[in-house]
């Protein structure tokens, strides 16, 4: 039976989300955002698209209350999330979040308790489920191809192009955000619960904030400016993203400026950022196992590197996204246009070994890359959470999930700001549902 859907918070992510609806049997009823011009250029998207465009609400509460709403999907500013999704709840509505969950300890009791009194359901976006090579990991890990997990190392690199993206926005300010430990590294911190069947049970962490920020200019890269836009010192910066050569950030961030006054194009190294570059985690897991973690947001290259350690051998995962960062897209977001032509000098690879005692290493065949968003793992995604494909590999997560990950994050994050080990049962308890 179709659904009723509303979105919260029409920034860039929300797009993907408009557009699986938009695309299957449910309905897209209304909007909503504090920002006046994005909705109307959401609605001129839906017009171009050939769907009429859909009433949108300042408050959403109002919408609430006015629209028959089934499920309200949210994809506004992280510190958002909890408020938003206590109100749907409240309001006899299901929840699709974007990751993280929220930013804090405090939100996510709200939503956990906010889930008891109503019996509704939350659902968090964590696409990288949704990949068919961490699909292939998780079903070698659980066919025990490997034995018993010891220990993980996973480590994480962000270009210069994508990392820096996270010190122009919003992103920059951890009160908003939850810093990368929270909003980037839940996503890795989920895969590895995931993987692993497992929770998270004391972690510890160092971090810095070493190479973007005001402190960074010591490395010579920083340019005389605030925000790119009007700033001719930026005209011929790798790290400057001009909003009015894309017109669809142009829409959706430069011409929305007046009715909020947010720019979306500050530069990486001026003041305000209060999110670290690098960081460091050690998890100890409640099956036993380890992971060492890294994050580094100003890699010459992009991808990651999974080390997983067990009783019968060892599962590694290389992917290069993109082996360097071309200076012509340097300035560019992730996969944007370049002149209109997608330019696409920096290659990629992606391999699976497996290497069991007293045998050679094996080359595990591994699924075709899938063109879209994150290999396809959006687009998978959407139709699971929209209810339009079966979920056979339990990729859905719950509030329990988005809540493991986000407690790593944050419990990370007291790790940094103590210099001590943090217990995740001390910043928040769950019920392990697997003990009854």
């Amino acid at each position: 039976m179709p659904r009723r859907f509303a979105l919260v918070g029409t920034g860039a992510r929300a797009e993907m989300f408009v557009t699986a609806i938009t695309a299957s049997p449910h309905d897209l009823v209304a909007i909503s955002d504090p920002n006046q011009h994005r909705m109307n250029v959401h609605n001129d998207w839906l017009r171009a698209a050939g769907h009429s465009p859909v009433p949108g609400y300042l408050s959403l509460p109002e919408l609430l209350a006015r629209e028959k709403v089934d499920t309200l999907v949210v994809t506004s500013v992280d510190d958002t999330h909890a408020g938003h999704i206590v109100t749907a709840l409240e309001a006899g509505c299901d929840v699709i979040t974007e990751k993280p969950m929220t930013v804090d300890v405090a939100g996510c009791r709200a939503i956990l308790d906010a889930l008891d009194r109503t019996g509704g359901n939350v659902s968090v976006a964590f696409n990288y489920r949704f990949n068919p090579l961490h699909e292939q990991v998780r079903s070698l890990l659980a066919s025990g191809a490997i034995g018993e997990i010891g220990s993980v190392h996973f480590e994480w690199l962000l270009d210069v192009r994508h990392g820096a993206d996270y010190f122009r926005r919003w992103h920059r300010e951890k009160a908003h955000s939850g810093g990368l430990l929270v909003h980037k590294a839940g996503h890795h911190f989920d895969l590895v619960n995931w993987w692993l069947g497992a929770a998270p049970v004391s972690v510890f962490a160092a971090g810095q904030l070493f190479f973007y920020g005001p402190g960074g200019a010591r490395h010579g890269y920083a340019r005389p400016y605030d925000r790119v836009h009007g700033s001719p010192a930026a005209a011929d910066d790798p790290f400057a993203l001009h909003l009015d050569a894309n017109p669809r950030l142009q829409a959706l961030y430069l011409d929305a400026e007046k009715d909020d006054g947010y720019q979306r194009d500050r530069n990486v190294f001026a003041p305000g950022v209060t999110i670290e570059d690098d960081m460091a985690v050690l998890v100890k897991y409640d099956t036993g196992a380890t992971m060492t973690y890294h994050l580094t947001a100003y890699a010459p290259w992009e991808g990651y590197r999974l080390m997983v350690n067990g009783s019968k051998g060892r599962l590694e995962l290389e992917v290069v996204e993109s082996d360097h960062v071309s200076p012509v897209a340097a300035g560019e977001l992730k996969g944007a246009a370049v002149h209109g032509v997608v330019e696409n000098p920096e290659q990629g690879r992606r391999t699976l070994t497996l290497r069991s005692y007293w045998e050679p290493p094996v080359e595990v065949p591994i699924p075709a890359y899938e063109k879209g968003g994150h290999g396809g793992a959006d687009s998978r995604m959407t139709s699971v959470l929209l209810g339009t494909a079966v979920d056979p590999l339990e990729r859905s997560a719950t509030a329990r999930d988005g809540a493991l990950a986000l407690l790593t994050g944050l419990a990370a994050n007291e790790s940094l700001r103590t210099g001590a080990p943090v217990r995740v049962d001390d910043l928040l308890s769950l019920p392990d549902p697997r003990k009854g």
